[in-house]
């Protein structure tokens, strides 16, 4: 199916977004530094400004009340009383019109960072979250980004300052080219991923969290259905990084949201289990790292076997991409869903791999495959595959079947080098969804056009059935005759009138590249194994 929407985008708050990026990267070049030194402390100041909006307007409330009410002491500056509200307490000093009007001369990044420091002191859940390295910038710089800032309209609500923060970490992570990837996943990606496991209460999961854009859509999810998301979940990150756990800390307060984020030091996802996640969680949302190799399986043996980490073993090449599926499986409880990214070799690679794939599917486990077409992301070109667990589909109608959808023809194209989805798009294919679960549809996202598309290819009561070119629901028999693969493309089919296209093709060759990589990885392996087998027999 093709559908390509047209570019359109919040033009109020991308003015607001465009005109302080280009400000701040326009200082950013004048000063020298890099895009690494420079995002913490500028994403810090935009973080100050939200935080500040948020306790003016509490302090207002509690002046109001206290002129209304009998109490002989105000409540103004009691940081319990913004606390209560989930509002960040600001002493006088870490407010930005103090900082505004420091004197000519004064040393501006020491005031930022002791404003940083005083934050903190007074909020104790951002404990060593906030930067403390605006003395890298001149004090001449920081009264311009001060000032550029604080042009932001102090009305301006979370949801848009999230977004611009959200937008400053997207360009951070264009900037930065591959490092990027590690910490920011595209939101239209992150959305399709919320709407299909619809997180509406429950602990979540992200073992790969990077700047925690994933809690954040989950979040927003929930607030458009009209409930709190800091009264509905309950968020539990790893992050092997520390000032990528920092930003993710910041990105949830920014978002008036807490969670137990553990980061820095020497975590790491494959031998560490700070959560103690096995069978514990209702929600697991990840963009782990593809392809990782050289893990140390000899750590992993006592995570191995049923009711572990790694339930259905450990794959004997050098690629990590099946003990995350597995972390994330096993995370799960009995009625969890999850959704998670990852390398279109994941869906077909054979040997170890394919035993542990045809393991997964045989638990009735996994629930939807969604092919994603390339540009989708700043960092890689390559096409990717969207994963979808439910262990609460034993005893359904689906059972014994897997959802396939191929949306590598559904993007809207944001510049030559880049896609996205359009929320009519996400809000299409997550309805698509719906219709196999045998829920009713939901157009909060999308909204009227995709509603149209959705009663354009299923009819005017719409309700699910196979689209050549669209959708497949495969039996496991289907399935088992495919090699255990879990590739949309081998059982959507191509709909009529339509032409395998040169973008297939590349991106079918790309896939097979990746596959020979992987192939020639195992055969290294191989060969070091018969060599030393080789060698224990001559010596013998």
């Amino acid at each position: 199916m093709h559908w390509i929407a047209p570019t359109e985008r919040d033009t109020v708050t991308d003015t607001i977004e465009k005109r302080l990026w280009d400000a701040a990267d326009q200082f950013r070049a004048n000063s020298g530094l890099t895009a690494a030194q420079y995002s913490a402390p500028v994403l810090g100041l935009i973080f100050l400004l939200f935080a500040e909006s948020r306790f003016t307007k509490r302090r207002k409330d509690l002046e109001s009340a206290g002129v209304s009410s009998r109490r002989s002491t105000s409540r103004v500056d009691d940081p319990a009383a913004y606390h209560a509200e989930g509002v960040m307490y600001l002493p006088e000093a870490a407010r930005f019109a103090h900082l505004l009007n420091l004197p000519e001369g004064a040393n501006i990044g020491q005031a930022i960072n002791e404003a940083m420091d005083a934050i903190e002191k007074h909020n104790p859940q951002l404990a060593g979250v906030l930067p403390r390295t605006f003395q890298i910038f001149t004090s001449t710089l920081l009264k311009e980004l001060l000032k550029k800032i604080s042009e932001i309209p102090v009305s301006t609500g979370y949801d848009a300052f999230g977004r611009i923060y959200e937008y400053f970490l997207g360009e951070f992570a264009r900037t930065e080219g591959q490092k990027g990837g590690e910490f920011y996943t595209p939101s239209s990606i992150v959305r399709l991923l919320v709407e299909v496991i619809q997180p509406f209460h429950g602990r979540i999961l992200d073992p790969a969290c990077g700047s925690g854009g994933m809690f954040v859509s989950s979040a927003r999810f929930v607030s458009e259905h009209k409930k709190n998301a800091a009264d509905e979940l309950f968020i539990h990150g790893v992050e092997k990084t520390d000032d990528t756990g920092r930003l993710a800390r910041m990105n949830l307060a920014i978002h008036g949201l807490e969670g137990d984020i553990r980061h820095g030091g020497h975590i790491n996802s494959y031998y560490d289990d700070p959560h103690e996640a096995v069978g514990k969680f209702d929600f697991v949302l990840a963009n782990p790292p593809f392809n990782v190799n050289a893990v140390d399986k000899d750590r992993l043996a006592s995570d191995v076997g049923t009711g572990r980490r790694f339930p259905f073993g450990v794959p004997r090449t050098d690629n990590a991409n099946m003990l995350w599926i597995q972390l994330f499986y096993s995370s799960l409880n009995a009625q969890g869903r999850a959704g998670f990214v990852m390398a279109n070799s994941a869906s077909d690679a054979r040997a170890s791999e394919q035993e542990i794939r045809k393991q997964l599917i045989e638990a009735r486990a996994v629930d939807v495959m969604v092919a994603v077409g390339p540009n989708m992301f700043y960092t890689v070109t390559l096409p990717c595959t969207l994963w979808f667990l439910d262990k609460g589909k034993q005893g359904t109608s689906r059972a014994d079947t897997i959802l396939f959808i191929d949306a590598r023809h559904i993007y809207r194209q944001i510049d030559r080098a880049h896609r996205d989805w359009a929320d009519a798009q996400i809000g299409f294919i997550a309805n698509v969804v719906r219709l196999y679960r045998g829920e009713a549809p939901d157009y909060t996202l999308g909204g009227e056009e995709a509603k149209v598309k959705l009663v354009e290819v299923f009819g005017k009561k719409p309700s699910y059935a196979d689209i050549l070119g669209l959708c497949k629901a495969a039996t496991l028999a289907e399935i088992e005759a495919q090699g255990w693969s879990l590739n949309p493309g081998r059982y959507v089919g191509v709909a009529a009138g339509e032409e395998v296209s040169d973008e297939d093709f590349k991106e079918k060759l790309e896939a097979l590249n990746e596959e020979l990589e992987v192939l020639n990885a195992q055969a290294r392996e191989l060969e070091q194994t018969i060599a030393q087998n080789v060698a224990e027999i001559l010596e013998a």
